[in-house]
């Protein structure tokens, strides 16, 4: 897995180092206080984290952040670095354990960030008809037999177009929506991480028509949209989808948006997430979503934010 894209944070989606320090901005992106949710993070019982789960409950604590979804990753692509990395059960105990010690101080999720493949689509409805979670993430990787793959990825962009470029990701994308196993789609394009060598996040938004029927089968499906602030630590410089995404996503109808880090390192806890609150408010959203189908009153945002719109 990963990309050919120079210094990003450790973590499945990349597999290279951290930049959070050197990106110039005029507000350099930090770790978030007093938001409502940290709705993706990844602690040791996924490949690539180290971070203890007590680590997070207390960092949410201490920056007045009251619920959080701990979304360790579950490939099913046998060899895939998270394909029966942690059993099930093993996950279940320690998070509920997790969840009585921080009653009433921190809400904690057990989540689950699940790679969507078409073509482990019947294993995955399977998996989750047998096992209950209370978050389900989906998600699309860089797998080790796809374009995206450090070893073909050069080769396979070569001579196309963007558009050409981006496509087997958004049909993967597209597949997870339609699957309606979800709670949220998360990293919508993270694909520019990949491509970044090649194209460049406002080269995206030079093809809006690739988003739009991701976009329409988000409103239709009623899951949610997820600004994934790890864009902010990459070299692509903005969130995953970026600002104009998810305001055509409330255009379109769209009602449902969450935040997450991303987070596979302690200090990438929270991080991003003031960014990314301002752009689910300045798109017209005033809170975020957990559960599908589930309107809390939690979960608005801040009165700072939408002083900003």
């Amino acid at each position: 897995m990963g990309s050919l894209a120079p210094r990003t944070e450790v973590g499945q989606d990349s597999g290279v180092t951290d930049i959070s320090d050197n990106r110039p901005s005029p507000r350099a992106p930090g770790q978030a206080r007093d938001v409502p949710l940290d709705a993706h993070l990844h602690t040791d019982l996924s490949p690539d984290s180290q971070v203890p789960m007590e680590l997070y409950a207390a960092q949410a604590f201490e920056r007045g952040i009251p619920e959080i979804a701990l979304t360790d990753h579950l490939d099913f692509m046998p060899g895939a670095p998270a394909y029966e990395y942690a059993d099930y059960p093993r996950r279940e105990r320690m998070i509920r354990e997790l969840q009585e010690r921080w009653a009433g101080k921190v809400t904690i999720r057990f989540g689950v960030e699940l790679t969507y493949e078409t073509r482990y689509e019947s294993e995955i409805r399977k998996h989750l008809a047998s096992h209950r979670y209370d978050y389900i993430l989906g998600t699309c990787h860089a797998m080790s037999d796809g374009p995206y793959a450090r070893s073909r990825i050069a080769s396979f962009v070569e001579g196309k177009t963007i558009a050409e470029a981006v496509a087997p990701y958004f049909a993967e994308v597209a597949g997870a929506i339609r699957s309606g196993f979800f709670d949220t789609i998360g990293h919508l394009d993270m694909v520019k991480l990949w491509l970044n060598p090649w194209f460049k996040a406002t080269d995206f938004a030079a093809i809006p028509e690739a988003y739009e029927p991701l976009l329409a089968a988000l409103v239709e499906s009623g899951s949610a949209l997820e600004v994934n602030s790890s864009g902010l630590r990459h070299p692509t410089g903005e969130t995953y989808p970026g600002p104009w995404v998810v305001r055509r996503f409330h255009d379109l109808g769209g009602r449902r948006v969450t935040t997450g880090s991303d987070s596979h390192l302690p200090h990438c806890f929270a991080f991003g997430l003031e960014e990314a609150c301002e752009i689910v408010a300045a798109a017209g959203f005033d809170r975020l979503t957990l559960q599908r189908a589930v309107d809390r009153g939690d979960l608005v945002l801040p009165e700072r934010f939408h002083r900003k719109v």
